[in-house]
């Protein structure tokens, strides 16, 4: 199993990134709420999506690399980080 944490700045662009996820057939991709560090702001939060993929079984493999790239690419293109080992 292969889980990945894309963080972005706003809500909408999260749910819209695990929509497209869940299409293209992920096994979850889930929008959580992201609390900054050190923050005593309700409001002030990033927005996670929780990607699973349980058909990849080797994490050190091309297809893990493969999604490692890919993540991290969408995340820098919606000014947002990721995490490869929530």
């Amino acid at each position: 199993m292969s889980d990945h944490l894309i963080v972005v700045p706003e809500r909408a662009t999260a749910e819209a990134i695990a929509a497209d996820l869940v299409d293209e057939g992920f096994t979850e991709a889930r929008v959580l709420r992201q609390p900054l560090a050190g923050d005593d702001d309700a409001e002030a939060a990033e927005w996670g999506v929780l990607v699973v993929e349980e058909l990849v079984v080797d994490e050190s493999g091309p297809v893990e690399s493969g999604l490692r790239d890919r993540f991290a690419a969408l995340a820098q293109e919606h000014d947002g980080w990721y995490d490869p080992n929530p």
